[in-house]
This record gives C-alpha cells, structure tokens and sequence, in this order.
C-alpha cells in the first residue's frame, strides 16, 4: 500500500516523471516512485509555508528519517519513509547523496540569489543530479557512469528549471543569475553541451531511470533559439508530441 501512495502521490504532484516511471518494468517502479515520491516531498517542504522556520523544521525532518535509514533503525511512521528505507537498503544507496539533496532546497526557503554561476550548478546538480543518479543506482548504474549520469541530469534539471522560472518570479525568488535573453540563451547552450557530452557515456543498464529527462533537448532548445519563451511559460511541446516521444524512446530503451 505504501508503494501504491508513493505511485500516487507522483502521478499528482509530479506527472512527468509518474509517465516515464510507468514506462519501466514493475521491478524498477518499485524503487523510482518511493525516490521520486521522496524528491516531491523534499521539493514541497519549503513552499507550504510562508514561516522559514517551518519549512526548516520540514526539510529537517527528512535529513533525520534519511540518516536514521542509513543508521539501519526502524523507518518512521510515513508512507514514503518505509518504502524509501527498503529501496535505499535493498540498492546500498549513499545517504549523503539524499542529505546533499535536502540541503540545497534551503535555497528555495529563502528570497536570496544565487551567488555565482558555480553556486546554481551545484543547486541543479545536488538536486536534479542527486536524484538521477539515486535513481540511476538503484537500477544498476555503475560508479564510473556516475559523471555522465549528472552530466545528462544537469540538462534535464536546467529545462525544468527554466520552465519553472514564471513560478518562482512570481514566489518572489530570484531564479537566473542573468534573465536577459542573451543569458537565458546561453545557460541553455551549456546545458545541451553537458548533455550531449552525457549520451555516449551511458548504457541502457538504467535508461529507465534516464528517461524522466527526456523533454531536455527539446525544451533547451526551445531556450537557447527563442529565450523569451522562459518568461512567458510557454516553453514545451504538445501533448501528443510529449507523449509519443516519450513512448518511442520506452519501445527502443533509450532516454
């Protein structure tokens, strides 16, 4: 039943990677949606309240739960703990991949920008990287692919970044370190270097993990060619065209 809530909880709150999970086999979808249900967890925890105290104590309560996990006592009584305790314990997942991953949300508590261009990676690579290669693990993944996987991540993460930015503009957060479109342009072309650099490093052991970035391309360069897109929130594809290229890239095993 906790697996069943985790799955739920990510067709709600996280519809892209509830459809590239489903693409898996049921093996795999066991260990993405407890990940994917903990990431949504970890990822809301500072947006439901406006008290930063609170969302500290939130975000808190899941560094706790991840080292009691990795200290190998009883999960807390949570529909996404147990479930996440059985994959982190069954795949020898690290746990301060996940603490590194709470952490970095501290940024989303707060209203200050990002320092530099080396502070935002490391926010885009603690978060959507942390949680790829989690996932990637769990699958199979093997350390030496482990740069590649987050090379890959870093692209998914900035197209979803970039789709967010309406969102976090009007949440009074500062999200681009340069919202001109000349800026916007050129994040985007850093980030299909880092993706192309990714593909010929990885094998298909854990595509399926791999595949819940698979609108990066097309939406970065949707990014890099007309910026002003970000701004207007309409960066993304069809329905049809989501879904189909979703599907084909499930028939042939590939992200």
């Amino acid at each position: 039943m906790s697996l069943q809530a985790c799955a739920e909880q990510v067709r709600r709150g996280d519809p892209d990677r509830f459809l590239s999970a489903m693409t898996a086999p049921p093996d795999a979808r066991a260990k993405l949606f407890p990940l994917y249900a903990f990431n949504l967890e970890v990822a809301r925890a500072p947006w439901v309240t406006e008290e930063p105290m609170i969302a500290e104590m939130r975000l808190q309560f899941w560094r706790d739960a991840v080292e009691e996990i990795g200290d190998s006592k009883p999960p807390r009584a949570h529909e996404v703990v147990a479930p996440l305790a059985a994959v982190v314990r069954e795949a020898g997942l690290p746990v301060e991949v996940f603490d590194a991953l709470i952490t970095a949300r501290r940024w989303d508590i707060y209203r200050d920008p990002f320092k530099d261009q080396a502070d935002f990676d490391s926010y885009i690579d603690k978060t959507a990287g942390g949680l790829m290669w989690l996932s990637a693990l769990s699958l199979g993944a093997e350390p030496s692919q482990e740069r590649a996987i987050r090379d890959y991540a870093y692209a998914a993460g900035v197209a979803n970044w970039l789709r967010a930015v309406p969102e976090l503009d009007a949440r009074g957060r500062i999200p681009l370190l340069d919202g001109r479109a000349s800026g916007v342009a050129e994040l985007a072309k850093t980030a299909l270097k880092r993706l192309k650099y990714a593909r010929p490093d990885v094998g298909k052991n854990c595509s399926a993990a791999l595949r819940a970035g698979w609108q990066a391309r097309s939406i970065l360069m949707q990014a890099m060619s007309e910026p002003e897109r970000v701004g207007e929130g309409t960066l993304g594809t069809s329905e049809f065209r989501r879904k189909g290229s979703l599907l084909w890239k499930s028939a042939i095993n590939s992200w």
